[in-house]
């Protein structure tokens, strides 16, 4: 009988610390956070050219992978991500496809830089 009140104490001990603990999540680390802006960003392009299955995987694998230079990243990452954004949608109106679009968004991106 003791045995048995003494494993339910212990369940109870166990669950109270458990549910604490759930409770506490952690924020996240900028590295954590700037992973995560990543992936944002990258499903976001990838969604935008329309990619499935492999190819998806392995845009993503690519994205995901590319270093970029860290004053680059502090300097302005809503710059390039907004000249991104607004010459996506500039060929989208465009109605470019292929190759044509390719060549737009290069030159559209190379257009703003010093």
């Amino acid at each position: 009988m003791k045995s048995m009140l003494v494993v339910i104490a212990l369940v109870f001990s166990i669950s109270g610390a458990y549910a604490a603990t759930e409770k506490e999540k952690k924020a996240p680390s900028p590295a954590q956070q700037a992973q995560q802006e990543k992936m944002k960003t990258c499903n976001a392009d990838a969604r935008a050219k329309d990619l499935k299955g492999d190819e998806r995987k392995k845009f993503m694998s690519e994205c995901l992978g590319a270093k970029s230079a860290p004053a680059q990243q502090a300097a302005a990452p809503t710059t390039q991500q907004g000249k991104m954004k607004a010459c996506n949608a500039e060929a989208g109106s465009k109605a470019l496809k292929g190759d044509e679009r390719k060549k737009f968004m290069s030159e559209c991106l190379k257009a703003d830089k010093p």
